[in-house]
This record gives C-alpha cells, sequence and structure tokens, in this order.
C-alpha cells in the first residue's frame, strides 16, 4: 500500500473532482431511469404499460447505468484513495501520522485537503491536519 501526502492529495483534486461530478450525473440519471420504470408510478401518472421490448431496453439502460456507477468508482479508487460517501463526495487516503496509519480526508468542495482521521474513525471525527491530536 502506498501512502499519500497532502501534496499529492491536493495534485489529485483537480483530477478527481470532474470524476466525482461524472459520478453523480450518471447515478442520478440512473435514479430517473429506476423511478421510470416503476410500474407503481406508471399507474399514478396515468401511462400504460410499455411493451415487453420497451421493458427490456428500460432494463438494460438501467443496467448499463449501474455499470457505469461502479466502473467510475473503480477510476476514482484506482488513484489509490478509499470512496467513503458518494452523496458528499467523500475520500480517504492512506497516510502515515507520526509513524502510524490515518487517513487524509478530503471533501468534493474543498480545495485542498486539511482533514485527517484514524483508520477506526470516520468523517465526523477528522481533525485539522496542523493539529497534533
Amino acid at each position: 500500500m502506498s501512502f499519500f501526502s497532502p501534496q499529492k492529495v491536493n495534485a489529485l483534486i483537480p483530477v478527481l473532482a470532474p470524476l466525482i461530478d461524472e459520478l453523480w450525473a450518471k447515478r442520478r440519471e440512473l435514479a430517473i431511469k429506476l423511478l421510470e420504470q416503476d410500474p407503481e408510478l406508471q399507474k399514478a401518472g396515468g401511462r400504460t404499460g410499455a411493451s415487453t421490448a420497451e421493458r427490456r431496453g428500460e432494463t438494460r439502460r438501467a443496467g448499463d447505468l449501474k455499470t457505469e456507477v461502479v466502473r467510475i468508482i473503480n477510476r476514482i479508487e484506482a488513484y489509490g484513495c478509499v470512496m467513503k460517501d458518494i452523496d458528499l463526495g467523500l475520500l480517504d487516503f492512506p497516510a502515515l501520522r507520526a509513524g502510524r496509519p490515518v487517513y487524509l480526508c478530503w471533501k468534493w468542495g474543498e480545495t485542498s485537503v486539511e482533514h485527517w482521521h484514524g483508520t477506526d474513525e470516520t468523517f465526523v471525527n477528522r481533525k485539522p491536519i496542523d493539529s497534533s491530536t
């Protein structure tokens, strides 16, 4: 396992932020597609049932979107980080602090990595990088 420095994480932010944007767009598209396929919602909207061919096509498209979501997550994690929360765009990067393993913690929208937490802790436990605790 390789470890990250804050500088290395900061250099990756411009690469990872657009991937998170893409992930959110595909996930939103998938959610819409799944809602469109819900028979109860179709009835409530006055839509008649789709043909078998249409249902197969919609199911295939939803499957393709699921695959794309997973592919994007894999692309993000291929950089060596861990996707912790898709909704927040939260990524953890393995690092060493005072000789012990920790995670540098970055959230989409932050301009740089400024927090860390122990490997047995979560986002709510993050501490400023410049703190000694």
